[in-house]
Formats: structure tokens, sequence, C-alpha cells
């Protein structure tokens, strides 16, 4: 069964700090690469961070230097560090493959910011 079960989120002050960890089953977890995504309020979803096989990342403009990305293949699992954080990385937290085609959404972790 293809599942992704993401963590870790809560309520932080702005400057505050956060892991969310996403567990990928079955196929979920490609070798193609993983992502972070995130949807706010009334907003659509947007990708915030991707990590490769090889272990190179890419980030969203308003995250870089911030955020870091980093998966564990043994235990087919991947982290988002969040650092500094501000009132606009409130949202629901999402991860799924890279690239598409995309498997099932999982429930999110929400993260909430407080300025």
């Amino acid at each position: 069964q293809v599942q992704l079960v993401e963590s870790g989120g809560g309520l932080v002050q702005t400057g505050g700090s956060l892991r969310l960890s996403c567990a990928a089953s079955g196929s979920a977890f490609s070798i193609n690469g993983m992502g972070w995504y995130r949807q706010a309020p009334g907003k659509q979803r947007e990708w915030v961070a991707t990590i490769k096989n090889d272990g190179s990342t890419n980030y969203v403009g308003s995250v870089k230097g911030r955020f870091t990305i980093s998966r564990d293949n043994a235990q087919n699992t991947v982290y988002l560090q969040m650092n500094s954080l501000k009132p606009e990385d409130t949202a629901i937290y999402y991860c799924n493959r890279r690239l598409p085609p995309y498997v099932a959404w999982g429930q999110g972790t929400q993260v909430t910011v407080s300025s």
C-alpha cells in the first residue's frame, strides 16, 4: 500500500523552528527524488523544497537559507528542517514525489507561525 505520513508540525512563534518528517511506504519513495509542498488557506499548493537521489536540493526562493530538506533512504523518510519561521510560512505541509506521477497525498501536517 502506497502511503505518505507527515508529522512534526505545530504552533510556533516567529523566529522559531520545526522539523517535519515524512514516512513513505510502498512505492511512494521515488528514486527520482522527493519534495515538500505546502498549501496556505485560500491558496494553491506550492512546492517548497526538493531533493534528488544524488542528494542535490532545490528550494523556492522564499525559504532559501531557512529551510533544509534531507532524506534517509534506508528509512524511506524525508525531513524538512525549518528555521527562522515567519507567519507567511503558515500552511499545511505535504510530502510527495519530486516529479509526477504523484502518489496519493497524505493528510499533511499543520504549521502555524504566530506573529
